[in-house]
């Protein structure tokens, strides 16, 4: 009987549909949540030295597409910030995301929200 039922997951688990596996961040949308006006924006993968521009950054409150394509996950994002500047938003995850939203309180407290 055990055995019996042993071969039933394993059938079971042979055929049940696989969840799909992350390929890696491709384009997004950038939203600028800071209030202020943000210019020289640039992402690297998380961890590493190599900043990449990802074109000119949307205005307070405004949206801008990227185009990218990357097969890792993790990254590093980083603009400068009128009367602040350079703010990193570290470990940002770019898989199966549509938008980014960069935030900044007027305490200087970043974080980053997903759409």
């Amino acid at each position: 009987m055990n055995r019996l039922i042993a071969l039933t997951i394993a059938a079971w688990a042979a055929v049940a549909p696989m969840p799909a596996v992350a390929q890696g961040a491709s384009g997004f949308s950038v939203v600028n949540a800071t209030g202020l006006n943000m210019s020289g924006l640039t992402i690297r993968r998380y961890g590493t030295e190599g900043w990449r521009n990802l074109g000119t950054a949307p205005s307070p409150g405004g949206r801008g597409t990227i185009n990218f394509k990357d097969p890792d996950c993790a990254f590093d994002i980083q603009a400068t910030l009128q009367g602040v500047g350079p703010v990193v938003w570290s470990g940002v995850n770019l898989c199966e995301v549509k938008t980014v939203i960069l935030n900044r309180n007027a305490s200087g407290a970043i974080w980053v929200d997903y759409e």
